[in-house]
């Protein structure tokens, strides 16, 4: 196993590059320049992410070989045939999140998303949903021990989220959350209706990997018009209540980004920059690969035909990634967090390799 999952892993140049970074990083002068130290520490640190699973799933299949061994030498009737079985599982689980890292190689996967949710067509339906998204998708960052820190939020007239930003930080942020880029549709019975009907609403979530500062993205000034505002929302510990917002409107896209999170007028200026740059990165990268359609077409109108994932809370309970074909009945769940599957079912849609690792040898 351990020649299998070092070759698909390709961990000997993995290692060789570590010690290389290693032994940059054990100079005197490394720290001189943060600007120049920043890269090679962030890549130290997905090496290792790589690496160090890696080392622990051959180590939990050694320790299983070795347990079944004794149980076989001591017959049938020994107890170690139930802790082998118990240490199979742990072994398959961690097969499982192996996997999963090794779908995530594109370039900026293991960069800091910026999630952005709008409402669609349903009034204060959508502004509803739009709440729920982001109640859901906080709870999945909760989960995953990831941070966030929300950089806008326009409530809705009567209830919910008009539309809302927040940055997520931790390591494969955007290589996870870009799943979720897309319309997502809610079918139910509307809280808002005294007539108890069934109502369809829309909102869409579009996700962008944050840039680095050593990624140059040239922004002209007299391309931008920039607004101040009194902030609103409510957002907790992750937002302040300030009167220096900034909105910032990129003139040539139309593109419009905005911050308050911060109480600096300046500070909010810095962020709604780095989220106007992520913006525009995202879009040249897709005009250079033409993997996936520009940025404003790609998330296209908050309609019927756009979706990709559908929740239906009544007249039945269901979650379907129209996709990967992946559903759920525990509409609940999901609604608290629980997007492990549907990512994972992405992931492994996407991935290049068509055949899991699982199935090597």
């Amino acid at each position: 196993m351990s020649n299998i999952l070092g070759g698909i892993f390709d961990v000997a140049t993995k290692r060789e590059r570590l010690d290389l970074l290693q032994a940059t990083m054990a100079r005197p002068d490394f720290w001189d320049s943060r600007e120049k130290s920043q890269p090679v520490v962030d890549e130290v640190s997905r090496l290792k992410n790589t690496i160090e699973p890696f080392q622990g799933v051959v180590s939990q299949a050694e320790d299983l070989a070795t347990l079944a061994e004794l149980a076989a030498e001591e017959g049938g009737a020994s107890q170690l045939y139930e802790e082998a079985d118990g240490l199979a599982r742990e072994l398959d689980a961690a097969l499982d999140r192996l996997e999963l890292v090794s779908f995530l190689s594109g370039k900026m996967d293991a960069h800091n998303a910026i999630v952005t949710i709008r409402a669609g067509a349903g009034g204060t339906e959508s502004c509803d949903w739009c709440a729920m998204l982001e109640r859901m998708y906080v709870h999945w960052i909760d989960k995953h021990g990831f941070g966030y820190l929300v950089n806008d939020m326009q409530l809705g007239d009567e209830a919910g989220i008009k539309t809302m930003t927040m940055t997520v930080t931790g390591e494969f942020a955007y290589g996870y959350l870009k799943c979720e880029k897309g319309v997502h549709r809610l079918v139910r019975i509307s809280p808002f209706d005294a007539n108890k009907r069934r109502h369809t609403s829309f909102c869409s979530v579009d996700v962008v990997p944050q840039v680095d500062d050593d990624i140059d993205i040239v922004v002209n000034e007299k391309d931008l018009r920039i607004d101040t505002y009194h902030s609103s929302g409510a957002g907790g510990q992750h937002i302040n209540k300030t009167s220096s917002a900034v909105r910032i409107t990129h003139l040539p896209t139309g593109i419009v980004v905005a911050s308050q999170s911060e109480r600096s007028q300046h500070q909010n200026r810095e962020i709604a920059m780095q989220l106007l740059k992520a913006r525009l990165y995202q879009i040249e990268e897709d005009k250079r690969t033409a993997a996936i359609q520009q940025a404003d077409a790609e998330k296209g109108d908050n309609a019927w035909g756009n979706q990709i994932r559908s929740y239906v809370l009544q007249p039945y309970q269901m979650v379907k990634d129209l996709r990967t074909g992946y559903e759920t009945s525990n509409v609940s769940a999901v609604l608290d967090g629980d997007l492990d599957p549907f990512i994972n079912a992405y992931l492994r849609m996407g991935s290049p390799a068509k055949n899991s690792f699982r199935d090597e040898g």
